[in-house]
Parts: C-alpha cells; sequence; structure tokens
C-alpha cells in the first residue's frame, strides 16, 4: 500500500501560479507511475497529469497542455504538479494517485490503486 499526501493547494487569481506537491510513503517510491487527477463541483474526476516511475514519459490532458508540469523526485519521494496561467476553470480538487504499474498503460481511474485526501485549488477571476 501506498500513502498519499498532498499539500500546495490554495485560492489564487486567474494568472497566478501554483506548485502542488504530494508525499508518498509505502511501496518503492520509484517503482510505481504518478498521477494528478481533479474534481470540479457537479464533474467527474479526470486525469489532468501523469509521469512514470522514472518520468522519462508525461501525460497531459489536453486543457492544461503548455500550462502545468508534472515532475517527480524519486530520491525525495515526492511528484509535483507546477500549475502556470491558472484559469478559474482549473478550480477542482486535486488528488493525487499512485499507479498500479511503473508505466503509463492506461489513464483512467482503474490504473491507479491509491489516493491522497485531496486539496482545494480555487482560481477567481
Amino acid at each position: 500500500q501506498v500513502q498519499l499526501v498532498e499539500s500546495g493547494g490554495g485560492l489564487v487569481q486567474a494568472g497566478d501560479s501554483l506548485r502542488l506537491s504530494c508525499a508518498a510513503s509505502g511501496r518503492t517510491f520509484s517503482s510505481y507511475a504518478m498521477g494528478w487527477f481533479r474534481q470540479a463541483p457537479g464533474k467527474e474526476r479526470e486525469l489532468v497529469a501523469a509521469i512514470s516511475y522514472r518520468g522519462r514519459n508525461t501525460y497531459y490532458v489536453g486543457s492544461v497542455k503548455g500550462r502545468f508540469t508534472i515532475s517527480r523526485d524519486n530520491a525525495k519521494n515526492t511528484v509535483y504538479l507546477q500549475m502556470n496561467s491558472l484559469k478559474p476553470e482549473d478550480t477542482a480538487v486535486y488528488y493525487c494517485a499512485a499507479g498500479r504499474s511503473p508505466w503509463l498503460t492506461s489513464y483512467s481511474e482503474p490504473a491507479f490503486g491509491s489516493w491522497g485526501q485531496g486539496t482545494q485549488v480555487t482560481v477567481s477571476s
């Protein structure tokens, strides 16, 4: 099992930046892929970004490409989500999740087996 703790959320204005962090413990961090999901009120949870176990492969949903960057530091057991040029539509609870595989084999929720508690990101216009 993997335990995940997110941090870094908050209230910002449109155009600002935030960096989310997710600290992992339990299984060897460098042995699994990681992802960031988000869920806005009234909407389904969606995968925003994902990164393979060594960080060589990444995935971004179209709406955040060019604005968000996912990265990981395996020495610190931490994955990050750098969010730039934030928009009101980025408002959501953001969750980090640990993949069941080292690679990005699927972008759906069943491919991720452990979840953090979530951190709120609110972007005002």
